[in-house]
């Protein structure tokens, strides 16, 4: 299943999949079903290894009615057979690494990543035996170089936070397929309308829902979508026995927030292509990486594999006490845009992100890595989650705190 052959168009399956009437009421818009368990009419197994996708619900740590309900909206609009919701982002990350990597096996990682996902990579799945390489995604050279006859996953990002560098995808599954590994991405700044992952050839498609999918800032989720064989088989490991489990609560917020995913996604990218004009014409702003930008290092690659350019900026002001500098004016003189911490929100979201301090911490890079995110970042970026207020308003808010 891919975006090409869907049954309906986008709109339509943002807002009907996975939500039919309720079979109960017949109430048009679907209920939360919070319960932990269920009254069972048939004799049933204790073990989750017992179930089937015909089985019944028994417990909500293994199936939740509203929880599907998401699953099926976000497989659909993903163009996948599945998916499986999770707790948070990185919960769904570690779906993909702890059901499909075991000690002795080898993980190929970009070395820029969600700091979370860069992090447990470099330091937790090493001490359970799990080989790791993280690799500059946009050099495929050494992509194949990283590769070695136990390499079981090659994990991307793109566009990659913080500094909206773009993978390849399609050369980067080429290269999977040759060594039988599977090929995992994380998508979340593209949104599922930003590419379509299964044409191009990634097997499991992650997001952290909590961002555009949601949209509203309100509830935190993950969610990673592909085969049904596969998220089977993080269903079983990551979700029932690691217990990653997403409440219902969230799952019927998110839900809501996806139903209106392509109306968004249309205005973030038409408000972030304003900003980012506006931004690489002012002379107090000394770079600016966007993919809908013909200056985007990799124009061309946005053009051809991203169908929505979505709504995330990054910019430079200049050296780091440039950027405290600024950032500072900005925490004393934003009236629209939140100085804050995450994205894919209705509200614009901006944040410091100094290079230094990012290489203390999350990605400790060295060499060509360090030169190469240098040549995306300098000494730091502003990351500019655009949101749904009027382009003219960020402008203005954005004109006042640069000073």
């Amino acid at each position: 299943m891919s975006k090409s052959n869907r049954s309906a168009g986008i709109m339509t399956t943002a807002i009907h999949a996975g939500d039919p009437p309720d079979a109960s009421t017949n109430a048009s818009a679907p209920p939360i079903h919070m319960s932990s368990t269920y009254v069972t009419e048939d004799l049933a197994g204790f073990s989750a290894h017992d179930l089937t996708p015909d089985s019944p619900y028994v417990y909500s740590r293994w199936a939740n009615p509203t929880v599907a309900g998401l699953e099926a909206k976000i497989a659909a609009l993903q163009g996948t057979e599945a998916c499986l919701a999770t707790a948070s982002g990185m919960a769904a990350a570690s779906a993909i690494f702890f059901t499909f990597l075991s000690a002795g096996d080898h993980l190929v990682i970009s070395d820029v990543s969600y700091a979370g996902v860069a992090e447990i990579a470099r330091e937790t799945l090493p001490r359970m035996g799990i080989e790791v390489s993280a690799v500059n995604m946009s050099d495929l050279t050494a992509v194949a170089a990283a590769i070695r006859p136990n390499t079981r996953l090659i994990h991307t990002e793109t566009p990659v936070n913080p500094i909206n560098r773009l993978t390849d995808l399609a050369e980067i599954s080429r290269l999977a397929k040759q060594v039988g590994a599977l090929l995992s991405c994380d998508a979340t700044f593209a949104s599922p309308l930003g590419m379509d992952t299964v044409a191009l050839g990634v097997d499991l498609t992650m997001h952290s829902i909590t961002k555009y999918i949601g949209g509203h800032g309100d509830a935190i989720g993950g969610a990673v979508a592909g085969p049904s064989e596969l998220v089977s088989k993080m269903r079983a490991e990551a979700a029932i026995h690691h217990g990653g489990i997403l409440s219902p609560f969230n799952a019927w917020l998110i839900a809501r927030g996806a139903s209106t995913l392509p109306l968004r996604m249309k205005a973030h990218e038409v408000g972030a292509k304003a900003v980012s004009d506006w931004l690489e014409a002012d002379p107090r702003v000394s770079r600016v990486i966007y993919p809908g930008l013909a200056s985007h290092p990799q124009a061309d690659l946005a053009k051809r594999q991203m169908t929505n350019m979505s709504g995330m900026i990054s910019f430079q002001v200049g050296s780091t006490a440039d950027g405290e500098r600024v950032a500072q004016q900005m925490i004393e003189r934003l009236k629209v845009i939140h100085y804050a911490v995450s994205l894919g929100h209705h509200r614009s979201l901006i944040f410091w992100m100094g290079t230094d301090a990012l290489m203390e911490t999350s990605f400790q890079l060295q060499g060509a890595q360090l030169e190469d995110y240098r040549r995306y970042a300098g000494d730091g970026i502003f990351r500019l989650s655009v949101g749904l207020e009027d382009a003219e308003d960020l402008i203005a808010d954005l004109d006042g705190a640069l000073g």
